[in-house]
């Protein structure tokens, strides 16, 4: 898990290499509880406090040695509760995955040639991620994480994990993906919790079968939330952005995750990460994750993105010169692709997008009375979606432009349609109008009389008055 911390713990200062170095465990004292066997005591007496080359030999001896070592590792974590062991017996298992981390097979179910008790690790980490000190929380979320992954990774054909299947390994997953979104929310550490439980979301969501799982957990909004640049430009942790952009690359791949991603913050996030970032890796996920948005996401993305200042970003990072040779690539296919997709929307598509965005900007589409006379029954289809979506802007957005816009779209859409004012009637929609004729913005109120006007008055009557009051 390097990269977020390295494993230290700044209030405690614990780490792998010094718990190792400075403690002494007395496993005689568990075999006489009775909490490990005299077999098991005598692995971890082989094992403990030996060369890593000797070791790593031992793990690999004859016929699925390796497993009886990490078996003995299971049953202390599972049945001792002292501090100091469990973080002990954490601390060695972290060392042997640094030393190879395909050693994380020996944590695996046997294989149907081998005949020896398994030690199932799921239950036993799970209850470790609840303990109350940091470092076994991480060094257990670290092992869980290995382990499911192992299991996921198509190279491991034989161990695949079907994640829809009742099996330990999959309600391990959901548990142990509730449990990283909990620590998005609230860290139990506050320095380190959100980047190890990035990380962890990221190495697990290289599988499409997470990526549900994650989205319900509320993963979508969490990491997204993390793609920030401050308004200085200057990026104070890299690692934590990456990790985050690499899962809101990941999760893009599922339709539902890539329209709750497909958001104002989230996409200008992404955009400022491509225009400021120095080190490459940031600039090709930021790309990487536009790019996916673009092709997963909700229609009209490409406006937002517009808005955004991406076109002149892309202009300007075309003319440097990279490293990585992917990076030209996406930026041209990006580029392409945003273009393509500005051509291909129609007007009413991207008033659409403009209403799911839930900001409105005064333009054309709002005031053109073609636009309004071509698509105000639009607004209408589908039991009045379109139509209950600006009556929300104009009943809780605290943006005053959007609230101005609002009151001029549901007049232009009562002049428009043929039964408008009954239908606005009928969705509380002069209610929530007359309550903005007395907000504290001149615009807001100029708009929302106007629009009380038109509901209230004939056509002919407030055709007169809207005509006059303009952006």
């Amino acid at each position: 898990m390097a990269g977020y911390g390295e494993g230290l713990d700044p209030y405690t200062t614990l780490n792998t290499p010094t718990i190792l170095r400075t403690r002494d465990i007395p496993w005689d004292i568990y075999m006489t509880a009775r909490l490990i066997s005299d077999r098991e005591l005598q692995f971890l007496r082989r094992y403990d406090k030996k060369e890593p080359t000797y070791q790593t030999k031992l793990l690999k001896e004859a016929r699925n040695g390796g497993k009886l070592y990490t078996n003995a590792f299971l049953t202390v974590l599972k049945n001792v509760t002292k501090d100091e062991t469990l973080q002990y017996v954490l601390a060695l298992i972290d060392d042997l995955l640094d030393v190879d981390p395909s050693h994380v097979a020996l944590f695996l179910p046997p294989g149907a040639e081998e005949d020896q008790p398994y030690v199932e690790p799921y239950p036993i980490l799970l209850r470790l991620l609840q303990r109350p000190d940091w470092f076994t929380q991480e060094k257990a979320a670290r092992l869980l994480t290995a382990i499911l992954a192992s299991q996921l990774r198509p190279s491991a054909a034989a161990q695949t994990l079907d994640v829809s299947a009742a099996s330990p390994a999959a309600s391990a997953l959901t548990a142990f993906v509730d449990w990283l979104c909990a620590q998005l929310r609230r860290p139990t550490h506050p320095l380190l919790g959100v980047p190890a439980a990035a990380h962890c979301l990221g190495v697990l969501l290289r599988d499409p079968g997470v990526r549900p799982l994650a989205t319900r957990a509320g993963a979508a909004g969490l990491l997204g939330a993390l793609v920030r640049v401050p308004a200085g430009g200057v990026i104070q942790n890299p690692q934590l952005l990456y990790e985050a952009m690499l899962g809101t690359w990941q999760l893009s791949f599922h339709k539902p995750a890539a329209d709750l991603l497909a958001n104002t913050a989230t996409v200008g996030g992404l955009v400022d990460a491509v225009r400021v970032a120095q080190k490459e890796k940031l600039v090709r996920v930021a790309l990487l994750a536009l790019q996916n948005l673009l092709a997963h996401g909700p229609a009209g993305l490409e406006f937002a993105i517009v808005d955004k200042g991406l076109r002149r970003v892309l202009e300007v990072r075309a003319t440097q010169s990279w490293d990585d040779g992917d990076v030209p690539e996406l930026l041209a296919a990006l580029g392409a692709s945003l273009e393509r997709g500005v051509c291909e929307l129609s007007s009413f598509e991207r008033y659409r997008r403009e209403l799911l965005l839930g900001q409105l900007a005064w333009g054309p589409l709002h005031t053109a009375d073609d636009f309004w006379a071509q698509n105000a029954e639009r607004l209408a289809e589908g039991n009045g979606q379109l139509l209950r979506v600006l009556l929300k802007l104009v009943e809780s957005s605290r943006d005053a432009t959007t609230l101005a816009v609002g009151c001029n779209d549901v007049a232009r859409f009562v002049a428009a349609y043929p039964h408008g004012r009954g239908i606005v009637t009928e969705l509380r929609g002069k209610e929530l109008v007359m309550r903005l004729m007395v907000h504290p913005d001149q615009a807001v109120q100029r708009q929302a009389l106007a629009c009380v006007q038109r509901i209230l008055l004939s056509k002919d009557h407030a055709s007169a008055l809207v005509a006059g009051v303009g952006a």
